[in-house]
């Protein structure tokens, strides 16, 4: 059960990557004309691009792959395999922006790779409650509720980069609560359906997901998205180990693996910068187009 979680949650982020591609190249075809005073011709003008569309359909099918893989495995492991969406962002924007990583940015792609598997080695995270009491709920509400706002507060005060970065922690938190509030409900399904729609949870995942969403709008006009993708990858994936424990009594393993688990963020965290700088995930007008 646990391979196929895994799976699923890879071809999640490889659906998440692929839309996040074509959703880019839809925008870039569409883009408003300066001198234009219509609102909203913008988006009107990315609906009627089939790239675009093609993009939001492939983010639609991702949305049901990450639900079933929170449904088959732990949030602490589905959510950390989804940050290899940047990972998948890169190896797809390069084939289709036809754009050859260098040397450095296939060092990052490795290290981003051999520290995420590094990590679920040594904490071998293991399934623990299908759903969660309503009092641990609140809590989680509160405290993550605050963390956000904070998180707001602060952001006015700071520059675009640690703006973004900052803000970009808050939006990884909404989207984290939200793998969490799915997968709580869904942990009801062999109840029924109907189990699931009398719940209070799926509609709050919706409400937290779309929340979370215009945030992500509000951070990534913040600042670069070298300062706020490393924080919105890492964010979710770390705070969603954090809550598959506080929550779902899922065991991470600690003791002496601890040293090991903390190199293996470092090398993760140093990957995920660096493949944040890569102008197959940016699309950095400046570098030159290459042939693969």
């Amino acid at each position: 059960m646990l391979a196929l979680s895994i799976c699923l949650a890879l071809l999640a982020a490889l659906g998440n990557a692929g839309a996040s591609v074509l959703q880019r190249q839809g925008a870039a075809a569409a883009a408003p004309d300066p001198g234009s005073t219509r609102r909203g011709s913008w988006m009107a003008g990315l609906v009627h691009r089939r790239v675009w569309v093609w993009g939001a359909a492939l983010l639609a099918v991702s949305g049901i792959l990450q639900a079933l893989a929170l449904a088959t495995g732990p949030l602490s492991v589905v959510q950390p395999v989804m940050s290899t969406e940047l990972m998948f962002t890169l190896v797809v924007g390069g084939v289709v922006f036809r754009r050859r990583p260098d040397t450095r940015t296939r060092w990052a792609f490795a290290a981003m790779a051999v520290g995420l598997a590094l990590f679920l080695a040594m904490a071998d995270p293991t399934g623990g409650r299908t759903t969660v009491p309503l009092p641990d709920w609140g809590w989680t509400a509160l405290g993550t509720g605050l963390f956000v706002a904070l998180m707001g507060l602060v952001s006015l005060r700071l520059s675009p980069a640690p703006r973004a970065a900052v803000l970009g922690t808050a939006t990884a938190t909404g989207f984290a609560c939200t793998a969490a509030l799915l997968k709580d409900a869904l942990g009801r399904l062999p109840d029924g359906v109907g189990a699931v729609l009398g719940t209070w949870q799926p509609y709050a995942a919706v409400a937290v997901g779309l929340a979370s969403f215009l945030l992500l709008q509000v951070t990534l006009r913040a600042g670069s998205l070298v300062a706020s993708q490393p924080a919105l990858t890492l964010g979710d994936a770390l705070l969603s180990v954090v809550l598959g424990v506080a929550l779902f009594a899922e065991r991470v393993h600690l003791g002496w693996r601890v040293v090991f688990e903390v190199l293996a963020l470092a090398l993760l965290v140093a990957g995920c910068v660096q493949l944040a700088r890569s102008p197959l995930v940016t699309d950095d007008p400046e570098h030159p187009e290459d042939q693969w």
